[in-house]
């Protein structure tokens, strides 16, 4: 007889089984990991309601947690208790908490330029990708070489947030050094297969339905990582080479900053809301620069500014300007 999967294990699986992201994964099974400490490791299945509204209320009273951070540990719950434990939570009664509605932090052009004059490399390019297309920072990095396409100036970004595909502008500036920065990854890759590595990790068990395309030149990441390792939703010892590690990009790019002497708190999303901004003050339709950015609802792109309506126009990226 089979032996039934630990609980832990269980939510993983649910989650795959519905293709959500690593990182999502992570962060459901780290909430439904702390709401059965916080009761004395008690089985979630002999609790319900009252000690998810109990945990809740410790989580935002006690440790006066973000806005964010309840509705994230709100949204694991449920999940654990609707698709995991088949015990349905109707309602909690602990209200949503409201994220306070603050400005993004946005950069000027010149600002922007000055950052930029502190990179160099691989990040340089990120970074120019960020302001030039708008992308978020795991959406770049987790860039395929078939994404890029040259022919019609475009970034495919695959299953952004919400699990949604989108295009968006691939600006004109970066594309010669784009072209040499993928020749170096493509004989580093090379070099790799001849070493019997070669692979990256596919999306939705692709490799399963598609024998060896994890080592096909296509599937490869555009910003791999220096090492290999192991993937951590996969059941054996393959070494892999993943993306370049968010870390890498935030810390080049705080150091940018600071040398530009510019006193702002500054990420690399920061540079994603000053393509956001510097397209609507350059008159752009919010409707083309809430598709662009990947945005379900044109509110969450308003809160950059309002413009009047132009109609549709052909994106040209505020990098090329």
């Amino acid at each position: 007889m089979t032996e039934k999967p630990k609980l832990l294990d269980q939510v993983r699986q649910a989650l795959r089984l519905k293709h959500y992201s690593y990182e999502t994964e992570k962060s459901y099974v780290h909430w439904a990991k702390r709401f059965i400490l916080y009761h004395d490791k008690r089985h979630p299945a002999e609790m319900g309601k009252e000690e998810v509204e109990a945990f809740l209320a410790y989580l935002a009273v006690e440790q006066h947690v973000a806005a964010s951070t309840q509705n994230q540990a709100l949204s694991a719950l449920l999940f654990l208790y609707n698709e995991v434990l088949q015990k349905p939570l109707t309602w909690v009664d602990v209200t949503w908490a409201k994220k306070p509605e603050r400005l993004p932090i946005v950069l000027t052009r010149e600002e922007v330029q000055a950052v930029l004059a502190h990179l160099s490399g691989e990040v340089l390019l990120i970074v120019q990708i960020f302001y030039g297309a708008g992308l978020r920072l795991n959406e770049c990095l987790g860039l395929r070489v078939q994404d890029i396409d040259f022919g019609q100036h475009l970034i495919v970004v695959r299953d952004g947030k919400g699990q949604k595909d989108r295009t968006t502008t691939l600006l004109d500036r970066i594309v010669p050094d784009l072209h040499r920065h993928l020749a170096a990854v493509q004989q580093q890759h090379h070099t790799d297969l001849q070493k019997g590595y070669g692979r990256a990790p596919l999306p939705d068990a692709l490799d399963r339905k598609y024998v060896n395309a994890e080592q096909e030149w296509v599937w490869q990441f555009v910003f791999p990582s220096k090492k290999f390792s192991r993937n951590p939703r996969a059941d054996h010892d393959t070494l892999y080479r993943f993306h370049l590690h968010e870390s890498t990009v935030q810390r080049a790019v705080k150091m940018a900053a600071t040398k530009a002497g510019i006193a702002k708190r500054i990420n690399p999303h920061v540079f994603r809301h000053s393509f956001a901004t510097h397209l609507l003050e350059a008159g752009y339709d919010i409707r083309t620069v809430q598709e662009l950015l990947g945005h379900k609802d044109v509110k969450t792109t308003m809160i950059y500014t309002h413009v009047p309506h132009k109609g549709p126009l052909g994106v040209r990226s505020p990098l090329d300007g």
